[in-house]
């Protein structure tokens, strides 16, 4: 069993701050279950975001002879060291993980694996900085609201196949792993939680000759779901555009694979 410290936020005198989105994980089967998803192994170089009150972050600094964690709250901060059983082991970075330059912890021989229960009112932008790192990146495991996680892992020609399902799996491969319930936390969210891998592929298997030109055909096209290509796509794309990529221009966007949205982008008028 995995020794979990410092779980109860009132009993550590620390009160969940809403500005910082903190809900603390407290149920030690999710704890060990996140644990043995991820699997960390010495040597490895893992970076957990947002340790809070070290649930995670304890078992995690048992199982590999190094951790590096990121923590905006500096009164949390302060006081990880002695919430966990190999404080030596134990790197602390006061930092904004949306705004943190990743390549600081890349080493070439030990991409990074990062691990944290982001906080839900950033959990978007937080996974699009990321993103800009992935080539240093092995892995991410997450834990998010279940509705997000859907959106992410969701496939085509499902209600939630949307932007986020499109531009998340064009960098990486996602796997939904299990659902966690709201009484896992303290205090406990209004919503059910999932966690989640995304593994950044070193060769994307379909490559835009222009990443923001597919990154905005693709968010034009999901503000208006319910319209037509044709008709959403009015004056982005040349006119035999749809023909040279054999889509049907009367199709919505949620039918559409990655790879004709790629093919589609390439179309994209300069």
């Amino acid at each position: 069993m995995y020794q979990i410290n410092a779980l109860n936020p009132k009993e550590e005198g620390h009160q969940a701050r809403k500005r910082f989105g903190q809900n603390f994980l407290h149920d030690q089967r999710v704890i060990a279950k996140i644990v043995r998803s991820v699997n960390p192994r010495a040597g490895e170089n893992i970076v957990e975001i947002g340790p809070g009150l070290a649930a995670l972050t304890s078992p995690l600094i048992g199982e590999c002879d190094a951790l590096t964690v990121i923590e905006l709250d500096r009164d949390l901060a302060a006081g990880l060291p002695g919430r966990v059983p190999h404080p030596e082991r134990l790197t602390i970075v006061e930092a904004d993980a949306l705004k943190y330059d990743y390549t600081a912890l890349f080493q070439e021989a030990r991409p990074l694996r990062v691990v944290g229960n982001l906080p839900y009112n950033i959990s978007t932008p937080l996974l699009f900085h990321l993103l800009e790192f992935g080539d240093k990146i092995k892995d991410m495991h997450f834990m998010l609201q279940k509705e997000v996680v859907d959106r992410i892992t969701a496939a085509p020609n499902t209600k939630e196949y949307g932007r986020l399902s499109v531009m998340i799996q064009y960098y990486c491969k996602p796997t939904f792993l299990f659902e966690v319930p709201p009484g896992s936390f303290n205090p406990p969210p209004k919503v059910t939680s999932a966690v989640f891998r995304l593994e950044p592929y070193a060769v994307k298997p379909v490559i835009a000759k222009n990443e923001k030109a597919l990154a905005r055909l693709v968010s034009h096209v999901f503000t208006q779901r319910r319209k037509t290509l044709r008709n959403s796509l009015k004056g982005m794309l040349v006119e035999e555009a749809f023909e040279n990529v054999g889509i049907d221009p009367m199709a919505r966007p949620e039918t559409l694979t990655m790879a004709q949205f790629v093919a589609l982008s390439d179309q994209m008028v300069a």
